[in-house]
């Protein structure tokens, strides 16, 4: 575990926009090229267009590294709850990650990492 994910995930959920959930996210990433990128969610008042912090992490990542970019780990935390990822980002986090990547979140207080095959073992893939 690179504890440094947790904290820039931590630091990342103090600015999220969340002004109608209330769920302040962040998330932070490693990438297979050593780079560290962040990236919080963003609410809208028409919930569709919202985007979780998951995938603005990604997005970042890979707007900074091209399409070849692959997380080696990932952190999420929401201030005050204890969550993983949803099935969205789960999805998109499978896109760019192999099936033993840890996906660390809060569990009781304490950080716990699942393996990509063990978050989403039956990922769609083309």
């Amino acid at each position: 575990m690179n504890p440094a994910l947790l904290e820039h995930a931590q630091r990342a959920a103090t600015k999220a926009y969340a002004p109608y959930s209330q769920f302040q996210v962040g998330c932070a990433l490693l990438t297979a090229a050593g780079n560290i990128f962040t990236g919080c969610n963003v609410e809208n008042a028409s919930y569709g267009l919202t985007i979780c912090a998951e995938r603005n992490t990604i997005f970042h990542a890979v707007a900074e590294e091209g399409p070849g970019m692959r997380i080696t780990s990932l952190a999420v935390i929401a201030l005050g709850q204890e969550f993983p990822p949803c099935g969205a980002c789960r999805q998109v986090i499978a896109e760019f990650a192999a099936p033993e990547t840890p996906i660390w979140f809060l569990r009781d207080g304490k950080p716990l990492a699942m393996t990509m095959a063990e978050l989403l073992p039956a990922s769609f893939r083309l």
